[in-house]
């Protein structure tokens, strides 16, 4: 691991009192995230259904893009334009060595600048849980007016009625905060998507420390020119 103060691709690592806390958690996990969901067949399949429908050349948005595996490796090896964002350096800099064809930048999504209308579909794989729920529902209608008319969005979510929840994920401490499962599915709504299907699993990741969660995912499309404001 680079040393502190060593750049990564326009990304400084700090310490801990710089570092946001998902930072923190993800530059500890590293490849052990990437390892304990490997074998999760439903986000697979989510991806197989976001790849039926993309035109060729596709540009596509990795929200908390991670190692990079499965989902921008996926997206890129059919040849679609991936930009993966994640605000852990390890990852960024594990998935720019896993997935060439992809570009990766660790950046806080929350504040990085996006241009409207700008991509064809973004994916966002859990990495809403460590934010609040008001920056969840705030960074979904910044995401859905980043896509196209017609784009998709895809999210995936552990459906809890929790809020600034403490608990530990693979050994690590987190602070989690999310939505019940009808209450994620009327933020998607609100922000002017349509929900063209969603599947809840049981999934436990293969980490000793890892429990079983439920897990929610939503395949959406922005239809027509107007979107939430």
């Amino acid at each position: 691991m680079p040393g502190i103060g060593t750049r990564i691709r326009g990304c400084v690592l700090v310490d801990e009192s710089g570092r946001s806390p998902a930072a923190a958690v993800f530059d500890a996990l590293g490849g052990e995230y990437e390892k304990a969901f490997a074998d999760s067949a439903v986000h697979r399949a989510s991806l197989e259904w976001l790849l039926d429908r993309l035109g060729p050349g596709s540009r596509v948005l990795d929200v908390g893009s991670g190692t990079g595996r499965p989902t921008a490796a996926a997206l890129a090896g059919a040849g679609h334009r991936v930009l993966g964002v994640d605000v852990s350096p390890v990852m960024v800099e594990i998935a720019s060595r896993q997935v060439p064809g992809g570009e990766f930048r660790c950046a806080d999504i929350r504040t990085m600048p996006l241009e409207d209308e700008s991509f064809d579909a973004v994916c966002v794989y859990f990495a809403l849980l460590q934010m609040s729920r008001a920056e969840q529902s705030a960074l979904v209608r910044r995401l859905v007016r980043a896509l196209r008319p017609g784009g998709f969005l895809v999210l995936a979510t552990v459906p809890l009625d929790v809020e600034d929840f403490d608990g530990v994920f693979m050994g690590q401490a987190v602070r989690v905060s999310s939505f019940a499962a009808q209450d994620a599915i009327a933020l998607v709504r609100g922000a002017g998507l349509t929900v063209l299907s969603e599947q809840s699993v049981m999934f436990t990741p293969a980490h000793p420390d890892a429990r079983p969660e439920p897990q929610l995912f939503l395949h959406c499309r922005l239809d027509g020119t107007e979107q939430a404001g």
